[in-house]
């Protein structure tokens, strides 16, 4: 089983068992840093998010992996699809900002890709 995690803030305690895991971190940041090209910082922490969830997750003995994404998270989604094929999605966000984010996202990337697409905290339905 393949599972994209695509964690918008620090490590949420999930249940993921035997499974390769991509996570990705979305660079988040204002519209208008982005618009005007000041990435930096943005990337910057999400290269910490993306490495903190892949230790985490390998200490939990997964196989992971862990890239940077765009900074619209649905994007980040799109870009990894052709690469990565997982057969989940899971949205993970602790903070109150990062949740309503989270709560949208479900709702876009559920209208826009075929796939099971969860939050972190929800049970992940197992395929018989």
């Amino acid at each position: 089983m393949n599972v994209l995690i695509i964690a918008l803030d620090g490590v949420t305690p999930l249940e993921v068992r035997g499974a390769e895991v991509l996570v990705v971190a979305p660079a988040l940041n204002s519209r208008l840093r982005h618009w005007l090209s000041d990435d930096d910082a943005a990337r910057r922490r999400a290269e910490e998010r993306a490495a903190a969830w892949v230790d985490w997750l390998q200490q939990s003995g997964l196989h992971a992996q862990g890239r940077v994404g765009d900074f619209d998270p649905l994007q980040a989604i799109a870009d990894v699809l052709p690469a990565f094929q997982p057969d989940e999605i899971m949205i993970a966000a602790q903070s109150e900002h990062s949740t309503r984010l989270a709560g949208e996202l479900v709702t876009r990337a559920g209208s826009r890709f075929a796939l099971p697409i969860h939050r972190a905290g929800e049970p992940l339905p197992r395929a018989a």
